[in-house]
């Protein structure tokens, strides 16, 4: 009896220590998701539509893990850290006209400091239903959501030069 009572308190002594290594091991991301230093994205778009805050929320909320978003660059040598950046993102057109929109990113996955994969993607919106009714930001949107979804799946087997979306 003494040795079952002790096999469980060290088992749950273990389980807990895989839980907080768990923890500890949550995905860092820069939120504000940073644009590319050579940029050419309009000063509208990012100063409207907060387009690099929607990512990184959309990356949590697709990661299916632990996210903790750090307020500058992530350290990349210790635990898991994706590093994100917006490549680009046009607004073309607009309800009357039509929406042409799109938004392109790359990313890279560290573990420890080791590179696990990165990825490039785009998403291309033309508003979807109910277009006309919808504004440039809010169509521009739904392609950061498409890419939140996007990185969310390859997070979860992530594949090196992986092109994501459109």
């Amino acid at each position: 009896m003494n040795r079952v009572y002790v096999a469980a308190v060290l088992t749950l002594c273990l389980s807990t220590a895989c839980i907080g290594a768990a923890r500890a091991q949550a995905l860092q991301l820069q939120r504000p998701v940073p644009y590319a230093e050579d940029n050419d994205i309009s000063d509208n778009i990012k100063t409207e539509c907060k387009i690099n805050e929607q990512l990184a929320d959309f990356v949590k909320q697709y990661a299916g893990e632990d996210v903790e978003f750090s307020d500058g660059p992530v350290d990349t040598a210790k635990g898991r850290a994706l590093q994100l950046e917006i490549l680009d993102a046009v607004s073309m057109g607009n309800a009357w006209m039509g929406h042409q929109k799109y938004a392109k990113v790359k990313g890279t996955l560290y573990e420890d400091g080791k590179k696990v994969a990165s990825f490039k993607g785009r998403r291309n919106s033309m508003g979807g239903a109910f277009a006309g009714y919808k504004g440039s930001c809010s169509v521009l949107g739904r392609t950061v959501e498409a890419l939140g979804e996007d990185i969310g799946a390859w997070l979860k087997a992530p594949q090196d030069g992986a092109n994501l979306g459109d």
